[in-house]
């Protein structure tokens, strides 16, 4: 990659798009090579120009976002950023297009008292995503929703699985984490005998639309947590976004609001934390692709209390930071490519 990231806009609304343009172009080590207003522009100048990062909206004329991005990752596979409401409807759109190769998402936000979008704290948060993406690895090969949902047997109600010495299974991500966590969940069968907990870094309508989609195409049972839920066999909940998620030794889930000084929300040391004190020595913890540390502290309190951590390894994570920060700090017991990762699982007792 050259010393500036060179950086490809594509969005039909002109003032959105200039926005963007003008944040962007603000910062000494980002370059504007090009701007598209629809879908087809976009594949021309991805092919033409081979940008370091795209930002892409969802909605748009001639070629909506989606496609394109399919169509990019086809011919000229680039690291793309969406743009994306923050309605059910948009999640579930930014959820397509993060199957079809897009590596992470920003709110599209519309209310501002200037009457526009991207001020102060958002702008900041584009820059640096951006460079956060501009270090990623360009995906090559998307998981594919299944076209049929596997057939799903009923699970009977039960204590706690008490198989060997893993009672919970506890799952943390972040950028690239909700592709990399539908690979896992696709690969466990239906009748995969014990719990699972999941803490992603996604808005609260995304989470509940990840949940939805989850549900749908796995084979095990998946939806967003509620506040004293209950932890069944084959049964995956995800901590909705905006919130955190807690557990309790009697097989309970407590859903309490983030603190101000809480950077993740949902935090995946704290759902890990929370697990290790829940259930000491019987917990398998794992962290997928993502950005920052989210996950070390937790892990090291897994680990205290006997419990096993497995991380993603370099080669298949979107962004090696959150699994790196794990494996690092000497607290992953194995070190598992993605496509590993699920079927280590189905083995776990």
């Amino acid at each position: 990659m050259n010393a500036k990231i060179r950086v490809l806009v594509v969005d039909d609304s002109s003032f959105f798009r200039h926005r963007i343009v003008d944040i962007l172009k603000a910062e000494e080590d980002v370059e504007i090579i090009g701007e598209a207003s629809n879908g087809a522009e976009a594949v021309a100048q991805a092919a033409a120009l081979s940008p370091d990062v795209i930002t892409m909206d969802v909605q748009m004329p001639v070629m909506d976002g989606i496609t394109a991005v399919r169509r990019i990752m086809e011919s000229n596979p680039s690291r793309i950023i969406m743009f994306s409401n923050v309605t059910k409807a948009g999640a579930e759109e930014t959820l397509q297009a993060l199957e079809a190769g897009a590596i992470d998402f920003l709110p599209k936000q519309t209310e501002s008292k200037e009457g526009g979008m991207l001020f102060d704290a958002a702008g900041s948060r584009l820059i640096s995503q951006l460079r956060i993406v501009a270090r990623s690895r360009i995906p090559m090969v998307r998981v594919a929703k299944p076209t049929l949902s596997p057939p799903v047997q009923p699970i009977r109600k039960q204590a706690l699985p008490r198989r060997g010495v893993t009672k919970l299974i506890a799952i943390g991500a972040s950028t690239g984490g909700p592709v990399a966590l539908q690979k896992v969940l696709l690969s466990l069968p239906h009748d995969f005998p014990l719990p699972l907990v999941l803490a992603v870094h996604m808005p609260a309508n995304f989470t509940t639309a990840f949940a939805e989609r989850m549900n749908e195409c796995s084979a095990i049972r998946v939806r967003e947590a509620t506040d004293r839920d209950r932890l069944e066999p084959g049964l995956a909940l995800l901590a909705p976004g905006g919130k955190q998620m807690l557990l309790d030794s009697r097989g309970g889930v407590q859903i309490v609001d983030s603190l101000p000084e809480q950077i993740y929300h949902p935090s995946v040391d704290l759902l890990l934390g929370s697990a290790s004190t829940a259930y000491p020595a019987a917990v398998l913890g794992i962290v997928l692709t993502g950005m920052g540390c989210d996950g070390k502290q937790g892990t090291r309190l897994l680990k205290s209390s006997g419990s096993s951590v497995w991380s993603q390894n370099k080669e298949s994570c979107v962004v090696y930071g959150m699994p790196q920060s794990v494996e690092s700090a000497g607290y992953s017991d194995r070190v598992l490519t993605l496509d590993e990762i699920g079927p280590e699982l189905s083995k776990v007792r």
